[in-house]
Parts: structure tokens; C-alpha cells; sequence
């Protein structure tokens, strides 16, 4: 039991509403009269079974009402050159003009589909005559009928058309029509585009006149791919397989079901891209294996439709694996929802059978028994005028049994006209039409919209990905036999208060990638790129089928699947980093520790925690304000009484070398006398009502609040203007931000978000970018950040609770609101490693626990496992004790600063690491699989991982602990980072030593990998900016060869000079015990003259592993003084060396 922790803004302000103050008593007097055990209101969210699209299609009960065929005669092919750029504008027609019988006869013309290929194999002129006019689409030209679309243009188009006589709408005049595109990108992703087959720009259809909708569905292409740099492989390259050549490659593979010779007709392969675009970023970088003979043969079966990718190697001539790596609707699960008109007859039946209904909505409108409401908790519930609150009363809403539902029959008349056995199959009508939760109905003007279809991975048994939930990093079964969990994986960014452990419910943030790691498939992942609300479930293969199924299941948007075919995880990352970003240089100061708390009261307190730091010899970088340092909530406005010099206080801290956060929330209190909000009104940039016309009016902190529509450009820009000094009034240089309740959180919306049915300003539904509100939001505030000081060349930091795919661009992301717990604690390693997997590196947890209050053992050890995370900040709820690392006694404050002392001295290796994210891909925080494929008994290890390649990291995660089990891979050895001695691993044939390690309170178990070089600042400062200047020692490795590599990247650690004017160099390492240690260094001459010649040095270099003591070391005619200890093998050198020139120490 502990007392109700209430998520309250408190206020000092005087000029607070009486109202308010009401409001707030009552509050205070709820939260200290309530005893109650804290836990997740699971009401407040909804399952798939409270879903209307999920329980539709989950467990294949719709799959007999979708049959995809893909007409062969439809395809055409498109030419693209080796300079083809992606595309912008596009004007030429697809030229899409069969009719529904010739589409659907798939044995028809067969002959007209191989002379295409025949051209086209043999095409070396002009591929207009080689292909046909009608066939081709000019250079620099995108499909005019999706003009949402961006990236290279497609290699071919094709149509697909559902056969199933069990459609939704069978008998209906409105075809079940699709467009397919594929598009193949040089470094071997394949992305499949599937959407409705749009009408022409005059509103006629290339297939009838009377479809329902025109427009294309929206679709977020420019908003977060980075498709600028997608580059298209070559038309003249792909090498199309003939009707031979693909009959002897079906006799080879393991499809499901088996093909035969007989079937070759029934599919079109292509061999294209080339799996060695990998970064060598550095010596220590470059891959080890060799890609060079390796690219992708993707394979197209027309009926029934799906698709499946191989790797082929050119040197054997032949697929790597029997089976594909990756399959798309190879268990015929694909769906695509046609809009469809509410007057149709067959909608129409559907609709008056759905059991909610407006008027059931308005008969519960009277449940608050005509009290006054004066605001809402965080859960929804109403706060009432007179002291009271509302009472959360359960109903029961979970439909485990789909029988339950609404149901509308169309089997047996459809299979009477098809011939066929009279089966009757009935679709779950409920919700298609209008949808119920709680309290709130979403009116879903455009009916059932839903897109979905399995994705399966047939060698493989380890999936990683689809963040953000607090569950293991490796994905667990959610049905089928063997299941560990009853719900699918939910992606729909919400704000969940105190969210329970080991569950798939949903979280702050999504990304909808997988990986896939596999000792006989290697490395392959999927993008499956839609923002509207998802759910996915894993299942294991049955039968004699091996590998593992993912069901995605999406509410809306097109079919956009994005297959990366690795097989590495380097090689998969780099691949990802193309198609939504990296992640770019932070700046130094945000890799240190960060302090804050909800609220520190006034500048007096503030400077009360700096000097105690300073007193302490403590090392900190920030100190952070959450909203009580507002003018009543109102963002970018200070309170006077509490704050009233914010300049002369940044610049307190600035001058000892610390900056400053504050929060900046995107809900905006309704108040006419605030600037921000009466200029967002004027301009008309909020998110408007249902109906297009009113701004949207929401409950949050400020309480009746509205929000800023960041889907259009022009808002953004507006936005981040606010942040320029001139309007942020008291914001400096010094100052960052933090973005929090992103997601975005309504107190009062259904489940605790915004209403589906929400316009933004082109009157586009919230359902289509709601999963896109946080990262557009943490974009709009950064490019603020970037643009204030007018060139543009000053990096952000800015911290978001939301995210999504390309979130990496724009700043740091923490876990959100956990509990100063064990079991909170030991989850913050998976979860950061699930977010790592999806390329989001600058992350972390709240040490120490948002709610609750750590006793001093778990406040030391979370200190510890938050040192050798990416980003480092304390943070505290307001009722929780205060928590300063001097707050638990002198013992206690000794043992934290250790740990922090130890993280800034390694912040020269964090940068390192950052570096290579920023250039390859790479995750900073990685689960041994990244750095250990072969090891298939590693796959499934998330409590323990690397930073970067060389560091190895165990965290502590329970009370009274003095041992810990670490798992060496006996492929290198490993040395403690403490003690610098050799740990001795097992010597018998196993991948892996298990080896019981010393873990009292006083030590993180830490190792650095045999053969690397670890670079570390050891002067003890009270900030990052005071490290500049100091020199590196360098802590070397060595391998059972006696040899070791690596690097330190420098640049000025604050502006994108190293960016924009490639303003940066590296100083590469490389050692050989028995001849030499040598410097090379790389990088801009403009740079490396313009340092300081007393910057950048090396003072000291300790070597590890040395098995005897050289009999000198010498530079030129120079002797370099150094020591040996023969008990520990230890070789100390003091080199005083600088790290912007080259030199070679010879060794003898």
C-alpha cells in the first residue's frame, strides 16, 4: 500500500482563477486522504478486442473474405537510370485500362507477360520501343494518382484484385481494385506499395466511374522518410529471370505452399541490389565479412498473391537458403478495406446492425447526476464543484469470443452465383461504421478502412523490435500454441500512468520495425511503414513449417512494407539509416548527468542543488524545470514571484560550464490574454473538431487547452519561431528543452488522448497521423533550437516522452513515468535495448524512478546502470522525497559519485560511439546479437549488452546482490574495466563462457572487449565544457594476437560544423605488442590547424594483456617513458602525445 501518487500541476501563482484554487484543494485533500495500491487503469485502454478492426481480422476470421490475385497483364514495367533522383512530380498516367474479367483471368495472355520480359532482358536502346510506350514512364516522374508518394520510382506496377465471393461488399457495383508498386533500391530493400487504384485527376476511374472517393489516403512519405538519399538499382541491371531460368530455381526453394515445375507461370522473379554498401566507417568499423558477392532475388507469385525474398550469392550462382528469408501473405492474411459510400445496400445492412449507436451515447449523457464539472484527473474521471470526483465504475468490455459481435451474412448467396459449396461466412459488423469506448464515439465518417497481412520469417526464431513496450527486448509469442501473451502488440502512442511490466498494451511511443536475427537466415527486418493504430501478433509456425508468423493489423492508411534484407545487423542498420535518417552529433553536454525534479520551487532552490554539486566535487551538466516554472502553465512564460531573473540564472550555471532545461508542452491553456494562444487562433493553426470547423478543445495541465495541427509546415515553422530569444522571453543559449505528454495526452479524450475523427487543417482524420503527433512535435521544437541563434548551425538538445521511425533525428527519448522499483529498474535495460533495436540511441530511463521513493541501495544501483546508459538523468515526481545523490548520506553520495566520475571520464568513448551511429546506423546500446550473430544461445539476453563493440555492461537489478552470472563470448577475451585483469573464460568448445563475477554495491560489472582501444578524460571537472581541453588516456586491450584498434573522433562538441563543413577528425589507433603503436589521423586540415596546440593530447596510454615487458619504446630518436607490472600485465606509457598529428611508436 502507499499513498495515490496524483499527477497535479501545482501552482504558486497568485493570479490563479478562484476556480482553480477549488480545484486544487480539492486535489491536494483527495491525494492525502486516498490509500490505495497504484496500478494501471487497464479500463481506460482498449484491447483488440475492444478494437473493432483488430478483432475483425485477428485470428484469420476474415481471411475467406479477401482472395488477392495480381493480374499478370497489368504489370508494367518502369525504366530507371543510374542518375535517377527520388521522385518530386509526376504527370504521366500508369496506364491501368484492363477490364475486370481480363484482370481476373490469370491464365490468360501468358505469352504477352514473357514477351514483356524477353524485351526487357534484351533491352540496350530506348526502352519505350524495347517496352512498349504504354509500358514505361519517363524519367523523374511519380504515379500522379498517389501523389503522397515519395522515393525513387517504382521498377514495376501491377494491379491486384480480391476474388473472394466472400467480400464485404460482393454484388456490389465497387470492385475490390488495388495498385501495386515495387520499387528496388540499390542497396537491396524492396518496397512494396499497395493502395486503392485511385481515380484519374478528373475524378474518372481507370477501372469504373462510380468508385466512392477520388482522393488518394493520406500518407506521411515527405514527413518522415528520408527518401532524398534512396537511390533506385538500375533497370539495366535487374536481372528479370526467364521462364527456364525460374523453373529450375522453383524445383530448389521451400515455399508454402510447394510449387512445381507446372506452376513457373504463376511467378516473376528479379535478381537486383548489392549487399556490400556497408560503412567503413573507420579500420575498427569495417566489416569482417564479405558482401561483395551477395544480392537479393525477390520472387512475385501471382495467385495467391504474395511475395518472399533470398539472398543469392553471384560466386555460387544460386539462393544462399532454401527457404526465403522473409515472406509477405504467404499465409494469405492480407486485407485492404475499400472505402467504401455509407449509402451502398450492403453497408447499409452492416450499419443498422452495429450495436453502437449515437443515441445509446446520448442516453448515458446523464451519468454525472447534473453536477458541475470543474476539470479532470489524468485518468479522465471529472472533478466536481463541489469537492467531489467521479467514481470509476468497470464494465466489462473484453469480447474474448468473436461470436459476440455483430454479424452480417454474405456467404451463401455470393457462393451460390461462384458455383461453390454454400458455406456461410459472417463479418463482424460492430464498429465498422461508428465505434464506441467509454464514453466516446468515434463517428468514423469513412467506415472500415483497415490494411493488414502476415509477414513471416521461416528460419528464424528470434524477432526483436516494435517498441515501445515494457517487455522483453525479444518478441514473444501472442497466440497460437506455446503463446506467452493473450494480446497482440499494440502501437498507439499513449500516456499509460504507472504502466505495468511484462505486457504488450501500448506505451509513449512506436516504431513498427522487426528484426530478425537467425544463425541460418542471418539478419533481415521489416518496416512497415503506416502511423495509424496497429497491432501485431507472433506465432509460431506450425506443422511441419518452421520459423515464426507476424499478423500486422493497421486501421487505416496503404500497405507500405519496407523489406531490408541485412544480413548483418551492421549491414540491416545502415539500411534502415537510409530510409528514415541517423542520428546526428549531440552535443557533448548531453551525454553527462542530468538533474532534475518535478519542480525544483525557485531560483533559490535551484542554486541551492548547483552549489551543492559544486561542494560535493559531483559532476553534473544540467539542472532541469518541469512546469512550475510557468506563469500558470502557459509555456514560454516564466513565473515572476518563483523565477524572476531566468538570464542571470542560466548564466549562474553557464559560467561553471552547466545549461538548463525546461519543459514545453504541445497542449496550449485557452486563454485570451496569453500571446501564444491568441496568435494560434488568429492564424488558425489548431486541430479542429470532427466537422472541420471549431479548434479543438482538450483537457491537460492548464486545463481546457487546445493543439497545434504539426502535420502542416507552416505550423512548424510557426512553432519553432517561438523559440527564438526575441519571443522566448528569459530563454539564452544555455537554455533546452524537453517535450513531454506528446502523444498527445488529452486528460478528458478517449483513453486519454485525442477523439479519432479530429481534423487537421486539410481535413485529414486523427486516426492517420496520430502515432506521427510526438515526433512531428520533438521535430518542430528541435528545428526552433537549431534556428535561434540565426545560423542555424548551433546543435539542439530536446528530450520527448512520443516517438516513432526517424525519431533518431531530432533528440533523446526517455521511457516515461516508471516507479522507483526493482522490478522498474531490471525492465529499463529491455526496453532500452527494444528501443535501440529501432535505431533510437539517445535514450534512457529516470533514475532513481519517477514515482515512489528509492531506498539508498536502489537509488546507488540505478545510478550505476544509468552511468553506462545513453542518456543519464535523475528525475523525481513532486511527492516523492527529495533524491539528490547527497540525500541518502555521505557513504551513499561516495559511492554515486564514483559512478558518475566513471561516466565522464568514459564520455570521450560515448562520443565515439555516437559517431558511428551518426555515420552507419548503429545502435549506441546494443543487445549481443548485434555484435554476436553466431551465438544463437545469446539471442534472447537483454540483462546484459555493449556499449558501442567494446564495452560490456551487466546491470544490478536486485536488492543485496554480491555476485553476478555475465556471459562472455569466448571469441575474444575480456578484461575489467576496474581491475584491467584478463577474465578467465572457460576453455572448452562452448560460444560462450558463464562466469560468476564480483557485483557488491561498490561495483557495475564492466568489461572492455580484447583487440579495442577505449579513449577516457580522467581530470575530475564539474562539467563536460570544462573537459574540452583535457587530454586522453588511452586504454588498449590487447588480443590473443597481441593487437588492438580503434579511434577518438573530435570535433568542437557543440555546432554541425562537422556536418555542414565536415569540420572533425579521428585519430586511429592500431597496436601491435611486438612492433608498434601508431596514430593515423583523418580529417579536415582546416580543422586540425585551427586547434589549440595544447588540446587534443594524449597524455597516457595502459595497455592490458601484455605479456612481457618491451625492452624500450621509442619515437624517432626519442625514449618513451613507461612501466610494467609482470603480476598484472599492465603497460603503462606516458606518451604526452598529440591526437590531431600522426606518430609511430616502435616498440623493441
Amino acid at each position: 500500500m502507499k499513498s495515490l501518487a496524483i499527477r497535479v500541476r501545482h501552482t504558486t501563482n497568485t493570479a490563479v482563477p478562484i476556480l482553480c484554487l477549488v480545484v486544487l484543494t480539492i486535489f491536494l485533500s483527495l491525494a492525502q486522504s486516498l490509500t490505495v495500491v497504484m496500478a494501471v487503469d487497464r479500463s481506460k485502454f482498449r484491447t483488440c478486442q475492444q478494437t473493432s478492426f483488430c478483432r475483425r481480422h485477428r485470428e484469420a476470421r476474415s481471411t475467406a473474405a479477401f482472395d488477392y490475385a495480381l493480374v499478370p497483364e497489368s504489370i508494367r514495367f518502369i525504366h530507371v537510370s543510374e542518375s535517377q533522383a527520388p521522385d518530386e512530380e509526376a504527370e504521366e498516367d500508369v496506364g491501368r485500362n484492363e477490364t475486370r474479367d481480363e484482370r481476373v483471368s490469370l491464365n490468360a495472355k501468358n505469352g504477352g507477360y514473357y514477351e514483356k520480359i524477353k524485351r526487357l532482358l534484351l533491352s540496350k536502346g530506348d526502352p519505350q520501343v524495347l517496352l512498349g510506350k504504354d509500358n514505361v514512364r519517363a524519367e523523374g516522374q511519380n504515379d500522379p494518382l498517389d501523389p503522397s508518394y515519395r522515393g525513387i520510382r517504382p521498377f514495376f506496377t501491377a494491379n491486384l484484385v480480391n476474388q473472394s465471393p466472400y467480400s464485404y461488399w460482393n454484388g456490389s457495383e465497387q470492385y475490390e481494385d488495388l495498385a501495386l508498386s515495387i520499387y528496388l533500391h540499390e542497396d537491396g530493400v524492396a518496397r512494396m506499395r499497395i493502395t486503392e487504384n485511385y481515380a484519374d485527376a478528373d475524378g474518372t476511374s481507370p477501372l469504373t466511374t462510380d468508385k466512392p472517393y477520388n482522393t488518394p489516403r493520406w500518407t506521411s512519405d515527405e514527413l518522415i522518410l528520408n527518401y532524398k538519399q534512396f537511390k533506385a538499382f538500375p533497370t539495366e541491371h535487374v536481372h528479370v529471370l526467364d521462364k527456364d531460368e525460374l523453373g529450375n530455381l522453383l524445383q530448389k526453394l521451400r515455399l508454402n505452399p510447394l510449387v512445381t515445375l507446372a506452376d513457373v507461370d504463376n511467378y516473376m522473379a528479379v535478381r537486383y541490389g548489392s549487399l556490400s554498401l556497408v560503412s567503413s566507417f573507420s579500420s575498427k568499423y569495417t566489416l569482417e565479412e564479405d558482401n561483395d558477392d551477395l544480392s537479393v532475388l525477390l520472387l512475385v507469385q501471382f495467385y495467391p498473391f504474395s511475395v518472399h525474398m533470398w539472398r543469392y550469392s553471384m560466386d555460387a550462382k544460386d539462393v544462399q537458403t532454401e527457404s526465403p528469408i522473409v515472406s509477405f501473405n504467404s499465409h494469405q492474411l492480407m486485407h485492404f478495406e475499400i472505402r467504401k459510400t455509407k449509402d451502398d445496400s450492403k453497408v447499409e445492412m452492416a450499419r443498422q446492425m452495429e450495436s453502437q449507436s449515437e443515441s445509446e451515447l446520448s442516453s448515458q449523457e446523464d451519468k454525472h447526476g447534473g453536477k458541475e464539472i470543474v476539470g479532470y484527473w489524468e485518468d479522465g474521471l471529472a472533478i466536481y464543484a463541489d469537492g467531489t470526483r467521479e467514481e470509476h465504475t468497470h464494465v466489462s468490455q473484453d469480447k474474448n469470443d468473436a461470436s459476440d459481435t455483430s454479424k452480417i451474412n454474405i456467404g451463401a448467396s455470393s457462393l451460390a452465383q461462384n458455383d461453390m459449396n454454400a458455406v456461410e461466412f459472417q463479418v463482424d459488423t460492430e464498429g465498422m461504421w461508428e465505434e464506441k469506448f467509454g464514453d466516446h464515439l468515434d463517428s468514423k465518417p469513412f467506415g472500415p478502412m483497415s490494411v493488414g497481412g502476415d509477414i513471416v520469417f521461416p528460419q528464424s526464431n528470434h524477432l526483436f523490435g516494435l517498441p515501445e513496450h515494457a517487455s522483453s527486448t525479444q518478441l514473444r509469442p501472442t497466440t497460437g500454441n506455446g503463446s506467452y501473451y493473450k494480446e497482440p502488440y499494440r502501437l498507439y502512442n499513449l500516456d499509460v500512468f504507472e504502466y505495468e511490466l511484462d505486457e504488450t498494451m501500448s506505451l509513449y511511443g512506436e516504431v513498427p520495425l522487426i528484426v530478425s536475427q537467425s544463425k541460418i537466415s542471418d539478419t533481415v527486418g521489416v518496416f512497415w511503414f503506416n502511423p495509424t493504430e496497429t497491432f501485431v501478433d507472433v506465432k509460431e509456425l506450425e506443422n511441419s513449417e518452421e520459423g515464426l508468423q507476424t499478423h500486422w493489423m493497421s486501421e487505416s492508411g496503404v500497405l507500405d512494407l519496407f523489406l531490408l534484407p541485412g544480413p548483418s545487423p551492421r549491414a540491416l542498420y545502415e539500411q534502415y539509416g537510409r530510409l528514415t535518417g541517423y542520428t546526428p552529433m549531440p552535443p557533448m553536454f548531453s551525454l553527462g548527468y542530468h538533474q532534475c525534479r518535478w519542480n525544483y520551487r525557485d531560483e533559490a532552490d535551484v542554486f541551492q542543488v548547483h552549489e551543492k554539486f559544486e561542494e560535493l566535487d559531483y559532476p553534473y551538466d544540467v539542472l532541469w524545470l518541469d512546469i512550475e516554472h510557468t506563469d500558470g502553465k502557459r509555456y514560454f512564460t516564466w513565473d515572476k514571484n518563483q523565477f524572476p531573473s531566468p538570464l542571470e540564472m542560466q548564466k549562474t550555471l553557464s559560467d561553471h560550464g552547466h545549461k538548463m532545461v525546461t519543459i514545453v508542452d504541445p497542449h496550449i491553456k485557452r486563454d485570451d490574454n496569453y500571446y501564444i494562444h491568441k496568435e494560434a487562433t488568429a492564424k488558425g493553426l489548431y486541430i479542429k473538431d470532427k466537422n472541420g470547423d471549431k479548434d479543438y478543445d482538450g483537457w491537460c495541465w492548464p486545463g481546457s487547452s487546445s493543439y497545434l495541427d504539426f502535420t502542416d509546415p507552416g505550423v512548424r515553422d510557426w512553432w519553432a519561431n517561438q523559440f527564438s530569444y526575441d519571443k522566448y522571453s528569459g530563454s539564452s543559449s544555455s537554455l533546452f528543452i524537453w517535450n513531454d505528454m506528446n502523444e498527445p495526452s488529452v486528460f478528458n479524450g478517449p483513453e486519454v488522448s485525442m477523439q479519432k475523427d479530429l481534423r487537421n487543417l486539410n481535413g485529414v482524420e486523427h486516426r492517420e497521423w496520430h502515432n506521427l503527433y510526438g515526433i512531428l512535435f520533438h521535430r518542430a521544437t528541435s528545428e526552433g533550437l537549431i534556428q535561434r541563434d540565426g545560423d542555424g548551425n548551433s546543435r539542439s538538445f530536446v528530450l520527448s516522452r512520443s516517438f516513432f521511425a526517424g525519431s533518431q533525428r531530432y533528440g533523446a527519448i526517455w521511457t516515461g513515468d516508471n516507479e522507483a522499483s526493482w522490478d522498474h529498474l531490471k525492465i529499463s535495460t529491455p526496453m532500452l535495448l527494444s528501443l535501440n533495436v529501432a535505431a533510437l540511441s539517445f535514450v534512457g530511463a529516470d533514475v532513481g524512478g519517477f514515482f515512489g521513493n528509492p531506498d539508498a541501495e536502489l537509488m546507488t544501483r540505478w545510478m550505476q546502470v544509468g552511468a553506462y546508459q545513453p542518456f543519464f538523468r535523475g528525475h523525481a515526481h513532486h511527492d516523492a522525497k527529495r533524491r539528490e545523490p547527497w540525500m541518502f548520506g555521505e557513504e551513499w553520495t561516495t559511492k554515486m559519485r564514483n559512478v558518475a566520475m566513471a561516466r565522464y571520464a568514459l564520455l570521450p568513448y560515448w562520443y565515439n560511439v555516437f559517431r558511428e551511429s551518426n555515420v552507419s546506423g548503429m545502435p549506441a546500446m546494443r543487445a549481443m546479437w548485434m555484435e554476436f550473430p553466431d551465438i544463437e544461445e545469446l539471442y534472447h539476453v537483454d540483462d546484459q549488452y555493449l556499449i558501442g563493440s567494446d564495452l560490456l555492461v551487466k546491470p544490478v537489478t536486485e536488492p543485496g546482490v554480491t555476485e553476478s552470472l555475465v556471459l562472455f563470448p569466448n571469441s575474444d577475451d575480456w578484461y575489467d574495466v576496474d581491475t584491467m585483469t584478463l577474465i578467465e573464460t572457460t576453455t572448452n568448445e562452448g560460444e560462450f563462457s558463464a562466469i560468476k563475477v564480483d557485483s557488491d554495491i561498490n561495483k557495475i560489472p564492466v568489461y572492455q572487449r580484447a583487440g579495442s582501444v577505449i579513449p577516457r578524460k580522467l581530470r575530475l571537472r564539474r562539467s563536460s565544457e570544462m573537459m574540452i581541453h583535457d587530454p586522453y588516456t588511452l586504454y588498449i586491450a590487447l588480443n590473443k594476437a597481441g593487437k588492438a584498434k580503434g579511434f577518438v573522433y573530435m570535433d568542437d562538441e557543440k555546432t554541425y560544423d562537422y556536418e555542414h563543413k565536415e569540420l572533425s577528425a579521428e585519430a586511429n589507433i592500431e597496436v601491435d605488442i611486438k612492433r608498434y603503436i601508431t596514430c593515423t589521423v583523418t580529417g579536415n586540415d582546416e580543422w586540425l590547424t585551427a586547434q589549440p596546440t595544447s588540446s587534443r593530447h594524449i597524455e597516457r596510454i595502459v595497455m592490458m594483456g601484455v605479456k612481457e615487458s618491451p625492452k624500450s619504446i621509442v619515437l624517432g630518436s626519442k625514449t618513451i617513458e613507461f612501466q610494467y607490472d609482470k603480476e598484472t600485465l599492465i603497460l603503462v606509457l606516458k606518451v604526452n602525445l598529440s591526437a590531431l598529428h600522426g606518430w609511430d611508436l616502435s616498440l623493441l
